[in-house]
């Protein structure tokens, strides 16, 4: 019976001519999860319990084949699509167009969601090739452990922040560095990402090397010793807290004495950005930390 199962959850996914159109990509996502977690997991499951089953084998190499092909379509797509970014082809509402066309991306259609979703996907393979690497220095007390921005957030931001050319956008703790990536392509800004992490520092500039996006840079250094003479607006995803958020903080208030600055948070330190005195909330309820929220410095 349950051979009989399988049998017929392949042969839906193979008869899906909509997976196999590089348009698709939400679709092929989800096929390619089906594959990995209901039919190839449940064979290699059953495998383990039952003697050798010539059938089962033959379903797996199947399930498998059918899945290299789906990746395939996906690892050769975002080839062509980083070479259009390389050359300028998507930038700016073009880039936006593109995501909206591959993933039918709109963020305000589900503002209370949690977690991520097929569009992080997307773009995680659209940003780079690169292995991910592991991180090679031990965080100091108050620094967090690295999470990605969920990529509809970075989309949200670069919407509120209506972002000038003579902005400079800086992102604290940023990682793997696709929050500065999307946020230069969405806009054109100038944008600088933060980050102790050298491997991450590294994995980062490389990716924007390779994009050839000559106004991203990532500075591998303590955010509590970075320059932020020439930023506008800064980013943080809650990349530490306690005295390092508050050391931050104090270092930001004194640029605000020389110009107006936006900060935008997300996570747990929203709260703590929301009791600086020097700091109006503009967007958002600080006590939710799966809400993006945007402060404005006071005039001095």
């Amino acid at each position: 019976m349950f051979i009989t199962e399988i049998q017929t959850d392949i042969q839906a996914i193979e008869e899906d001519e909509t997976i196999y159109q590089e348009i698709n990509f939400t679709n092929r996502a989800n096929a390619i999860d089906f594959l990995d977690f209901h039919i190839i997991d449940r064979i290699e499951g059953l495998l383990q319990n039952l003697e050798q089953n010539e059938e089962l084998i033959i379903l797996q190499q199947r399930a498998e084949k059918i899945k290299f092909d789906l990746e395939k379509i996906d690892n050769d797509m975002f080839i062509r699509l980083r070479e259009k970014i390389r050359t300028g082809v998507y930038n700016g509402a073009s880039f936006k167009e593109m995501i909206g066309q591959y993933c039918g991306y709109d963020y305000a259609n589900d503002p209370d969601k949690i977690g991520y979703d097929s569009l992080d996907d997307f773009i995680n393979g659209l940003l780079s090739d690169q292995v991910i690497p592991e991180a090679t220095m031990e965080r100091k007390p108050e620094m967090v452990f690295y999470q990605k921005t969920p990529t509809r957030i970075i989309f949200e931001l670069a919407e509120l922040a209506v972002l000038r050319r003579d902005d400079v956008f800086f992102d604290l703790g940023s990682g793997l560095g696709q929050v500065p990536i999307l946020v230069n392509l969405i806009s054109g800004t100038p944008t600088k990402g933060v980050e102790y992490e050298p491997a991450y520092c590294n994995y980062a500039n490389t990716c924007a090397s390779q994009l050839n996006l000559s106004k991203v840079e990532f500075i591998n250094t303590d955010a509590r010793l970075a320059d932020y003479s020439r930023g506008t607006v800064f980013f943080l995803y809650t990349p530490f807290e306690g005295s390092i958020l508050q050391t931050v903080m104090e270092i930001l208030q004194k640029e605000s004495q020389g110009r107006t600055i936006r900060i935008f948070t997300y996570g747990p330190c929203s709260e703590t950005v929301a009791k600086q005195n020097w700091l109006s909330c503009i967007k958002g309820e600080a006590n939710d930390p799966y809400q993006l929220c945007a402060f404005k410095s006071l005039s001095y």
